[in-house]
Parts: C-alpha cells; sequence; structure tokens
C-alpha cells in the first residue's frame, strides 16, 4: 500500500490519501464495534446447542468487561511502542478469540474464548483512531468525520441483522469463523502504515503496578453496575463490598500514579480543564445514546405493540440523524468552528428531543420521528471530543488519551444503562422475580408508558446536563501537531 510521501501540515489531505489510510484501520474498527451487537441474535441458537442459559449474558458482559479493562493498556502500549505495531498484535489475539469462541462445546469454553476477543478488542477500536491522529493532522481529520459516523452506524444496526442472517442461513459457527480472514486482512494492510508512522520514544519505566490495578478496578465497577439489581441487590453485602473495593483502589491508585514520573494514566493531561470537561461529556453522551438504544426498541415494542420488523424501521430516523449530526460536526470542524459549541447545541438539541418523547401521546410513528432530533445532536459529540483531546495531548500520548475517550464512553453507557434501569424498573409494579419482558407485557398499556415517560424525562435531563458541560468547558480551537515530528 503506497501513500505517498508524508504530507506537511498545511497542505490539504487529498480524499484519495485519507481513504488510503481510513481502509487500512477501518477493519479493526468494525470488527471492534460489529461485535458488540452481532450476537444479539444469535445467543439463542447459541444456547441451544451448548446449554448454560444463565450463563449466556457472560457471552455479551464478558467481552465488554475484557475490552473495557484493557482500552488503556493498549493506550500506553501503543504510545510506547507504536500504534500500528500494537494494533496488529490486538488484532491477533481477536482472531484466536474468535478461533476459541468459533470451537467452542460449552458455555464456559464459548465464555472464555469471548473474554479473549475483549481482550483483544479493547485495542481496535482506540488505536484505530490513534492512528489515524498520528497520519492525518487533527484539523483537516475533521472533515472526514462522517465516515467514522457511517462505520459506528453500520456496526450498530447491521451487526444484528448479519447474525440474524448467518444463523438462518448457516450456523453461527461462522460468526467468529468469519473473522479469521477479515483479521488477517487488516494486518495485511496495516503493516503498510507501520512502515509509514512515527518510530516512538519510549517514556519512562514499565508501570506494571498501575497496568494491574487499573482494569481490575475497572471489570469491578463494570461488572457491578451489569449485575446489581439481578444477581445481588444493591443494598445487600456483596453489592456494599464492589462499592468499597472500587473507591478505595481508585484511591490507592490515584497515590501510586502520582508518584512516579511516567505513569499509566496521563494524570496531568486528565487534570486540564479542557481535557476532563470533554470526557465528562462523552460520559454522559454515551448514557443518553444507549438509554435510546436498549429502551426505545422496547418501549415501541412493549408499550406501543409494534412489531420487530417495524421497530427496526422506527429506529431508522435516530440512525440518519446521528449520521448526519457527525457529517456536518465535522464540517463545522474543518472551517475552525470553536468545538466547544457543537456538544452544547447537540447535547441541547438531544434535550428537547428526549423531552417531546417523554410528554407526547404514545404514538410510534411520532416517537421514532422525533428519533431524528436525538440522533442529529448526539452525532455532533465524539467528532468534537475526539479531535479536543487530541488536540491538547500532543502526537506522543494520542494512544493513552484516545483510549481514555473510549473508556469514558464505555463508562457513561455502563453506568447510565444500569441507573435507567433502575429507574424504569422501579416505576413498574413488578417483583424482582418477575423482571423481564414477558412480565412487562402483563401490565396495563398506561402504567408502561407513565414509566418509559419518566425513564425518557430522566435521559433528557442527562442531555440537558452534558450541553451544561460543554458550555462551560473553555473554547478550545483545534491545532495541530505542527512542532512534533517524532514521539
Amino acid at each position: 500500500m503506497s501513500l505517498g510521501p508524508a504530507l506537511s501540515q498545511s497542505d490539504p489531505l487529498p480524499t484519495s490519501v485519507f481513504l488510503a489510510i481510513f481502509s487500512a484501520v477501518f477493519l479493526p474498527m468494525f470488527l471492534a464495534a460489529v461485535d458488540q451487537t452481532l450476537l444479539a441474535t444469535a445467543t439463542p441458537a447459541i444456547v441451544e446447542d451448548l446449554g448454560g442459559l444463565r450463563q449466556a449474558s457472560w457471552i455479551t458482559i464478558g467481552y465488554m468487561l475484557a475490552m473495557a479493562a484493557s482500552v488503556p493498556i493498549y493506550g500506553w502500549l501503543g504510545d510506547n511502542f507504536g500504534r500500528a505495531k500494537i494494533l496488529m498484535i490486538a488484532i491477533v489475539i481477536f482472531a484466536l478469540g474468535s478461533i476459541v469462541s468459533a470451537s467452542a462445546g460449552t458455555m464456559d469454553h464459548m465464555i472464555a474464548g469471548r473474554i479473549l476477543q475483549g481482550m483483544g478488542g479493547g485495542g481496535l477500536m482506540s488505536l484505530s483512531q490513534s492512528l489515524i491522529g498520528e497520519l492525518v493532522p487533527i484539523r483537516q481529520w475533521a472533515r472526514f468525520q462522517g465516515y467514522f459516523a457511517a462505520m459506528f452506524t453500520l456496526a450498530s444496526v447491521g451487526g444484528p441483522v448479519i447474525g440474524g442472517f448467518v444463523v438462518h442461513a448457516y450456523s453461527w459457527h461462522w460468526l467468529f469463523w468469519a473473522n479469521i480472514p477479515l483479521a488477517m486482512l487488516a494486518v495485511w494492510r496495516l503493516n503498510g502504515l507501520h512502515k509509514r508512522s512515527v518510530k516512538p520514544v519510549r517514556q519512562g519505566k514499565f508501570d506494571l503496578v498501575g497496568v494491574v490495578l487499573f482494569p481490575t478496578i475497572i471489570t469491578a465497577l463494570l461488572y457491578w453496575l451489569s449485575v446489581a439489581g439481578q444477581e445481588f441487590a444493591w443494598l445487600s453485602a456483596t453489592s456494599l463490598g464492589f462499592a468499597v473495593f472500587v473507591v478505595l483502589g481508585i484511591l490507592g491508585l490515584l497515590l501510586w500514579e502520582r508518584r512516579l514520573a511516567s505513569p499509566f494514566l496521563p494524570l496531568d493531561l486528565l487534570a486540564k480543564k479542557a481535557v476532563y470537561m470533554p470526557l465528562l461529556t462523552a460520559a454522559l453522551f454515551a448514557a443518553c445514546l444507549f438509554a435510546m438504544i436498549f429502551f426505545l426498541p422496547i418501549y415501541l415494542q412493549v408499550g406501543l405493540h409494534t412489531n420487530p420488523a417495524k421497530t427496526g424501521l422506527l429506529l431508522l430516523p435516530m440512525t440518519f440523524g446521528i449520521v448526519t449530526g457527525s457529517t456536518i460536526a465535522g464540517r463545522l470542524l474543518s472551517k475552525d468552528v470553536a468545538p466547544k459549541w457543537l456538544p452544547t447545541f447537540g447535547m441541547g438539541l438531544a434535550f428537547i428531543g428526549l423531552l417531546l418523547i417523554s410528554f407526547v401521546p404514545p404514538n410510534a410513528n411520532v416517537i421514532g420521528g422525533l428519533g431524528v432530533l436525538v440522533g442529529i445532536g448526539l452525532g455532533t459529540v465524539m467528532p468534537s471530543v475526539q479531535l479536543v483531546v487530541q488536540s491538547v495531548s500532543g502526537k506522543a500520548r494520542l494512544s493513552q488519551i484516545t483510549a481514555m475517550v473510549s473508556l469514558c464512553r464505555s463508562m457513561g453507557a455502563a453506568i447510565g444503562t444500569a441507573l435507567f434501569s433502575v429507574l424504569l424498573y422501579s416505576l413498574l409494579p413488578l417483583t424482582g422475580s418477575e423482571l423481564g419482558i414477558a412480565a412487562i407485557k402483563t401490565l396495563p398499556t398506561e402504567v408502561v408508558h407513565h414509566a418509559f415517560q419518566y425513564g425518557f424525562m430522566a435521559a433528557a435531563g442527562v442531555a440537558l446536563c452534558a450541553a451544561i458541560v460543554g458550555f462551560l468547558s473553555p473554547a478550545t480551537a483545534l491545532k495541530d501537531h505542527d512542532s512534533e515530528t517524532a514521539h
């Protein structure tokens, strides 16, 4: 793959050159994104073959926990040893996990494979984006945000469709075997970028304590948020134990990291308002996004009695809105619009859309149509957040700060989904043993409407908080890493 000579920061980036770079990192990003939703329609078939119904949720939870916990590790490794090189290693780990999952004969075997996949998947997304940040000037990258929005949307919407088709026409095993040739193709394409990328310079002694302690804390936190209220009560001794472990672990980690000259966590960057405010915006954004992804389809099917096919169609306006919002945001950022105003406006628009959903009469078509407002608003957030923190961080720590963005997005999604679930189910007159879609269908329609309307009202409140955080963020201008020719 020839990308030609290195471009200066001031030269306009030809679309053909960007597409050559993007095509090399597209497969890793797509594999990581689609694997989060690919098994949604395949899980019943897997359970039918392997048994272990009670463990089935760990097909998804195991992958997500391993992915979230490993993201910051890949960020540090990428900055210190080369982003393209570490990304290729992550792809190999992901492919090995796919082989283990494809050959699974028991549910435990399957979960082990999914965890191994997640350990590789943690590097696919963050390293792909930081690699583009290394090779493409920041202000010029903004022009091409529509490609990323289209990729994420295709993965989110296409995952369940692809999974359902493969299971129906062939076997769930092929969902994993198909990753192998794609991974080989991705490594081959990335080899060209590896030769082109800047050779990194080691930034200090390896922080083994931080590398071990941080993912342990994150895994415990996300596990607690994922299963509390289901496996054990929120106010139980087990739940309290998790809370104490997480709080003490965070305090201990911070004390340790502050002692080091080259800590695993970029504490100096995270202390900057121009970094932690956009990261907080990303977490609040993810909470709203996943509230829509998980609860809007349930509301449409259970509360408004739409069939699965129509539900899918009613989600298209939100999908279209996300792509549109991201594309518009990229164009505005490339014209030097202050990045802080995009999430401020976008989350304000999402606030209006969510508030309207919570107040309008329960009409499926109207609610689905309002999803376009929410989608356009949400679509403006990640382009601005991603580019701002990469601009502030400098090229030497692109991978670390990009990993922090991915981590905040995962944390926001997990915390938001957990809290929205608690609120929603607390408004429904069901006991703990009755929670589930089947039980909700037995309730009076008015009760279901009431619960979901309050849920979307709460999501609107989170969107408003995100808009306020965006407004209070410093007006940071995007700047290319002109002076940085090496790490």
